[in-house]
């Protein structure tokens, strides 16, 4: 029996060791812990430069030494509840445990203290009891409006008296009691009070953020507050049918239906557009959204974050989750309140029964309000943008077509001639699609239709998802009727087989005549999925003319150099990451990588990449590629040393051939080396 009763002694210190602590309690314990070499009961504070906004610090605050946005400077003040002994270390002892009235004047509340006299209120908190006081600092009084500060010390007996008892609650409740999300009635006509207790630390009552917490006193505990709270009886839903400034909001909200939603129970944070923000929106862009509901539905939940949060809890960039399905990046720089990376909250922390509402002088547009042409302008797509417009494909842009479209990035068209030619029309259209596709749906092998009435293959690599030549290099963009694939090139649909393309360049002359004298005529004409490293007729010029004509009257050995340089498998250059392998159609694997945007095969620049055929892909190389040379592989376990001879024979089988041997030790071998 006495064993079982210390077992449970042990569990019992062992759950309390390892009790979770409230977000508060985890920030505290950090700054306690950066103190700890400055003495006893010494915590480490934040203090934004330029103002007087001081934190308990966390960890990525401290290493980063930054809060929203701006340097602090850390400094070592007493934790609450204790205070400096004159010559000792740190702050050593506990603050004396007085009446409420009493504890004001020691925790920077002087001038809360000065009111509650005024207002004859020191009696009850001098008195018997178990009060919470949430007490506006001296700063949170200065800062309040000299209008409403002059209603409140006129009438001290009514108006300041009710403020006052607005800010106290009938028990005493530490910091561990302020729950997120919970509400408590004040001793002001038991009107509640609303908490919220953040996962970064910051508690806030009313959005006034607790910035002195837990200071005990013998009848109660005082949590001094950034501002003067005001008391809470509205809904979100009510406070925008009053105010002028929402007019328009007012209505888009009527007309989308959302006037229940913002009535009925719930914790929302609303970025409400003012007057001023819809009248920024071009006029036709505008009228559209209004007259299309589920356009309007999606951007006004799009406003509307589904959780509750004051300006004082964002500290950092965060991304909310919107009733709309997407985020905001809502963050703060400095004094200003952000989303995103836009300094557009003109006022906040409006708050009511059911949310908290931020009133913002820019109307945010999701993507699935916008039109394939608004998607493209104002992102890194522009030029395309443009492109489009001038080929007169506007209407399939505006319209509420179920499309599709391949945008290439800007980068894309650098050193391209940008000229409206029949080609470039033909070739904008075909990067259209007939259907409204998403990049998670395509498979490998698939076939897309484009206007132009061409198919465009998919190519699904490990490291990419490509539609001919070129690779997805963002998110989609869905629109509201079609979608939008960021894309890296310009597409270059296939113009025919891998012979076909060789032949319509005048740079392959050379190859295209070996390739019949070598018999490869039918391999690159019929179906496959080949990828040619084409010598071009500079790599031909380069081999010794006595080396090349008897390279040339020997059909076989030519069929084996050029057969190393066509790969088994399809790859275009997006799919290229370093130490890729391609196996030839005979010899050893040939290595590609990329450096500076050039792929390399054995060490070999590609001078162009992504010629499209039907069959395959053209790579063109201005040096004959060769076999790498042998690698020696050290096996340290068990100390022994492998050689692994390349060889350009398939299998096993190495080229002993003097020929072949001098062709790769001729000048185009030599360049080659030059470039490695």
């Amino acid at each position: 029996m006495k064993r079982l009763t210390w077992f449970a002694l042990a569990v019992t210190l062992i759950a309390t060791g390892f009790a979770v602590k409230t977000p508060y309690q985890a920030v505290l314990q950090h700054s306690r812990i950066r103190g700890r070499p400055h003495g006893p009961n010494v915590c480490a504070m934040q203090n934004i430069q330029g103002s007087d906004k001081k934190y308990f610090t966390n960890c990525k605050q401290w290493y980063h030494r930054k809060i929203c946005g701006k340097p602090t400077v850390v400094s070592y003040e007493c934790c609450p509840g204790y205070e400096k002994v004159i010559g000792e270390k740190g702050c050593p002892a506990a603050l004396p445990l007085v009446n409420i009235y009493k504890t004001l004047g020691v925790v920077g509340a002087s001038t809360t203290k000065m009111y509650s006299e005024r207002a004859n209120l020191q009696e009850e908190i001098e008195g018997p009891g178990s009060f919470t006081f949430f007490a506006p600092s001296n700063e949170a009084w200065a800062a309040l409006p000299m209008e409403i500060l002059d209603a409140l010390v006129s009438n001290v007996n009514i108006e300041l008296l009710n403020a006052l008892h607005y800010h106290m609650i009938n028990k005493r409740l530490t910091s561990d009691d302020l729950k997120h999300g919970t509400s408590f009635p004040s001793m002001y006509q038991d009107l509640d009070v609303h908490i919220h207790h953040y996962s970064n630390g910051i508690v806030t009552v009313n959005c006034a953020r607790l910035v002195k917490t837990d200071q005990h006193a013998t009848n109660g505990i005082v949590h001094v507050v950034d501002r003067v709270i005001t008391a809470i009886t509205n809904n979100v839903n009510s406070l925008i049918d009053t105010d002028d400034d929402l007019d328009t909001l007012r209505t888009a909200v009527a007309a989308a239906g959302l006037t229940n939603l913002l009535e009925n129970e719930g914790s929302y944070t609303i970025f409400a557009p003012t007057n001023e923000a819809f009248e920024k929106i071009p006029p036709e862009t505008l009228t559209r959204i209004l007259g299309d509901p589920l356009a309007l539905k999606d951007l006004l939940n799009y406003h509307i974050v589904k959780n509750l949060h004051c300006s004082e809890s964002i500290v950092a960039g965060t991304p909310l989750e919107t009733l709309q399905g997407t985020v905001l990046e809502v963050g703060c720089d400095g004094e200003e309140m952000t989303i995103n990376g836009k300094a557009i909250v003109a006022q906040r922390d409006k708050l009511g029964t059911n949310g908290v509402i931020h009133y913002v002088n820019e109307l945010l547009i999701p993507d699935s309000a916008k039109t394939l042409l608004e998607l493209a302008e104002g992102s890194v797509v522009t030029t395309a943008s443009k492109l489009f417009k001038d080929a007169g494909l506007t209407d399939h842009l505006i319209g509420s077509e179920a499309v599709t479209l391949l945008a290439p990035l800007n980068d894309a068209f650098k050193d391209k001639s940008l000229a409206m030619t029949p080609d470039m029309k033909k070739l904008l259209r075909n990067h259209i699609l007939k259907e409204k596709f998403s990049s998670k749906s395509l498979y490998h092998g698939q076939e897309l239709e484009t206007l132009g009435g061409v198919k465009l293959r998919v190519f699904v690599f490990r490291n990419n998802l490509c539609i001919e030549n070129a690779c997805i290099a963002a998110h989609d963009k869905n629109g509201r009727f079609a979608n939008m694939f960021i894309i890296d090139k310009l597409l270059t649909p296939p113009m025919g087989t891998v012979m076909d393309v060789l032949k319509a360049d005048d740079r392959f002359s050379t190859l295209v005549g070996n390739i019949q004298r070598a018999g490869l005529t039918e391999l690159l004409n019929k179906k496959g999925s080949y990828t040619f490293f084409a010598p071009t007729n500079a790599a031909f010029s380069a081999i010794p003319p006595a080396d090349l004509n008897r390279l040339m009257r020997d059909p076989k050995e030519l069929a084996n150099l050029l057969k190393y340089h066509i790969g088994e498998d399809f790859l275009v250059s997006g799919a290229v990451t370093s130490h890729t392998r391609v196996t030839p159609l005979t010899g050893d694997k040939l290595e590609l990588g990329t450096r500076n945007s050039t792929i390399y095969v054995n060490r070999v620049p590609v001078v162009e990449a992504d010629l499209m055929a039907t069959n395959g892909v053209v790579h063109a190389v201005g040096v004959i590629v060769k076999p790498l040379p042998p690698k020696i592989l050290s096996d340290q376990a068990e100390g022994s040393t492998i050689r692994r001879t390349s060889a350009v024979w398939a299998g096993s089988q190495v080229i002993k051939n003097d020929l072949f041997q001098k062709v790769l030790r001729s000048q185009s071998s030599r360049t080659m080396s030059r470039v490695q």
